[in-house]
C-alpha cells in the first residue's frame, strides 16, 4: 500500500473530493491530482508540513502518510542509483551565470562550457540551492513571506506552496526551470567565487531576507592555540618542583584539556609524577628493571632522583608527620620546663 492508494481510499470513505483535500493542505488541486496519479513523487516528509494537514483532514493516524512516503521515496532512489547524472537545463545554467559577479562571469562561463556539469558547476549550483532551500524551509510556515515571493514570481499563494514543496526535494542533479523561476531568480541577487580557495559569497534579496549576505570558505586553516591554564602557569613558576621537567613533558601538560574545570598547580605536579613513574607504563618498567636495577638503589636512566617519584599524597603525609613531631617536641619541651621549675622551688 502506498500514499496514493491510502489517500484515495480515505477520500472515497469520507465522501470528499480532491479539491477539498487541496484546500485543507493549502496546495493546488492540480498538485493533488498529480500525486494521486503518481505523476509526482510524494515530497520528503522531513521537509514539509503537507502530511500533517492531510492526516488531520482525512482522520488518519499521525505519521502514517509520512512513513509510507518515506518508504516509497527510498524504493525510487534504489531504482535510480544506476542512472548517470543529467546536465543542467540550458535555462538553469544561464540563470546561474547571469547572477554571477560581472567581473567573473566570462571566466566562469568558459569553465562551465569546457566541463559541462563538471565539479565547479555542481559545486556552485548545489551551494546556491542549499542556501535558498534553508531559507525556504525556515519560512515555510510564514504566509506573509510566501505571498511576497509568490508576487515576485507571478504565482498564487497555493501554487507557491506547491513550488516550495517540490523545491525542497531538489538538488543539483534535478533542479528544474520552474525551481529557478520560483526561488533562485527572485531570492538570489548575485554570487561570486574565488577559484583559488573556492570561497563563495552569495548576496540575497534584502527585501525578503534580513541576513542577506552569506559567505562560504573551503580553505585549510591552522587551529588557534588554546589559552594556557592558570594552574599550569603557576606550576611552571615553581622551579623547586618542575625545574627538571623536559620540554616534552611540559608540552604534554599543555595539551591536557578540561571541560568546564580549571586544575590547580598540585594537579600538574601529580600528573608530571604519574608521567614519570615506571609503574604506570608496565612494558617500559619491566625492561628497565631487568636491565639496570641489579645492585643499585634505583634504576639508571631515570629523569629525576628517586625521591622525586614520591606522590603528592606522600608529601602531604610527610608534612603531617613533621607537624606531629613538632607538636610532640613542643609538648616535651614544655613538660621539661615545668619539671625544672618545680625542682627550683624551695
Amino acid at each position: 500500500m502506498d500514499v496514493c492508494l491510502v489517500i484515495k481510499q480515505r477520500l472515497e470513505a469520507l465522501g470528499l473530493e480532491q479539491r477539498d483535500l487541496a484546500a485543507a493542505a493549502e496546495v493546488t488541486e492540480s498538485y493533488i491530482s498529480q500525486l494521486l496519479t503518481r505523476k509526482k513523487l510524494p515530497p520528503e516528509p522531513r521537509r514539509t508540513d503537507i502530511y500533517d494537514k492531510m492526516e488531520e483532514f482525512l482522520k488518519l493516524p499521525g505519521g502514517k502518510l509520512a512513513k509510507l512516503a518515506d518508504h516509497e521515496r527510498k524504493e525510487v532512489l534504489k531504482r535510480n542509483l544506476g542512472d548517470p547524472p543529467k546536465p543542467l537545463f540550458k535555462e538553469v545554467r544561464e540563470l546561474i551565470l547571469r547572477k554571477c559577479a560581472p567581473d567573473k562571469e566570462k571566466q566562469i562561463r568558459v569553465i562551465f562550457e569546457k566541463q559541462p556539469f563538471g565539479e565547479l558547476e555542481r559545486l556552485v549550483t548545489q551551494k546556491l540551492l542549499d542556501v535558498v532551500k534553508r531559507i525556504a524551509k525556515n519560512e515555510l510556515d510564514s504566509e506573509t513571506w510566501l505571498r511576497s515571493v509568490a508576487r515576485l514570481s507571478g504565482q498564487s499563494y497555493e501554487a507557491m506552496r506547491v513550488s516550495i514543496l517540490e523545491f525542497l526535494d531538489t538538488d543539483a542533479f534535478n533542479v528544474s526551470v520552474e525551481n529557478c523561476v520560483s526561488f533562485l531568480d527572485p531570492l538570489i541577487e548575485s554570487w561570486n567565487i574565488d577559484l583559488a580557495t573556492f570561497g563563495m559569497e552569495i548576496v540575497l534579496n534584502r527585501r525578503l531576507i534580513p541576513d542577506y549576505a552569506k559567505k562560504f570558505e573551503f580553505v585549510e586553516r591552522e587551529l588557534a592555540e588554546p589559552e594556557e591554564e592558570p594552574g599550569l602557569k603557576e606550576f611552571l613558576k615553581h622551579l623547586s618542583v618542575n625545574g627538571d621537567a623536559t620540554e616534552e613533558e611540559i608540552e604534554f601538560l599543555k595539551k591536557l584539556r578540561f571541560k568546564g574545570k580549571h586544575p590547580t598547580p598540585l594537579y600538574y605536579y601529580r600528573e608530571l609524577q604519574n608521567l614519570r613513574d615506571p609503574l604506570h607504563f608496565r612494558a617500559l618498567a619491566a625492561r628497565t628493571l631487568r636491565k639496570s636495577t641489579r645492585g643499585q638503589s634505583q634504576p639508571q636512566g631515570l629523569i629525576a632522583p628517586m625521591h622525586k617519584y614520591l606522590e603528592a599524597e606522600g608529601i602531604e603525609k610527610q608534612l603531617q608527620l613533621n607537624g606531629r613531631k613538632g607538636a610532640i617536641q613542643r609538648w616535651a619541651d614544655s613538660r621539661g620546663k615545668r619539671r625544672k621549675e618545680q625542682k627550683a622551688k624551695p
